[in-house]
């Protein structure tokens, strides 16, 4: 049995198809074993597998869309250290956040200005963030918090690329 799965939209059911497929025939993948890097962008909404570790770790834009489609959204984020991601509000989604590496404090409540919920999160810490809940999250260590989040249903375009905090607050208005 192979020993390093980085394949990218290749259907798992059926090992039999990982001899119709080599390694050197799929673009969109981690070579196996290679370190050469994972192609970041928005592959939805077409079936998808990754190592969702791997690119987590690797990204290093505020945010990126790595998968949408109709009623789910894939994002990875970079928090630089000191930074957060903002104070905000999704009236109509749910969001799902785990941490890949790096530590931070979640805030959550039901005012802007009464975030009564606290909780310390780092490596391999998951958290949900139910519709309608003011929520934030601080980067409290000294390095970039990788994260991953699924939206449901999407929350930004397909596609999305913010390069750094600034960048997504300039989409968002801020």
């Amino acid at each position: 049995m192979y020993q390093c799965p980085y394949y990218v939209n290749m259907p798992m059911y059926n090992s039999s198809l990982w001899d119709e497929f080599p390694n050197q025939h799929l673009p969109y993948n981690k070579q196996p074993c290679t370190g050469i890097p994972i192609i970041l962008k928005d592959y939805g909404p077409e079936p998808f597998v990754i190592n969702i570790e791997e690119a987590t770790k690797q990204n290093n834009n505020f945010r990126i869309a790595l998968w949408t489609g109709c009623h789910l959204q894939l994002t990875l984020m970079s928090i630089n250290v000191g930074e957060d991601i903002g104070l905000e509000i999704h009236p109509n989604l749910d969001q799902f956040v785990r941490i890949e590496e790096g530590q931070g404090l979640v805030k959550m409540g039901d005012r802007k200005d009464r975030l009564d919920f606290q909780r310390k999160v780092s490596d391999d810490y998951a958290f949900i963030i139910p519709a309608g809940k003011w929520h934030n999250l601080i980067n409290t260590g000294n390095k970039p918090l990788k994260l991953y989040s699924i939206y449901a249903p999407p929350q930004h375009p397909f596609g999305t690329v913010h390069e750094t905090k600034k960048d997504a607050e300039e989409h968002h208005g801020h």
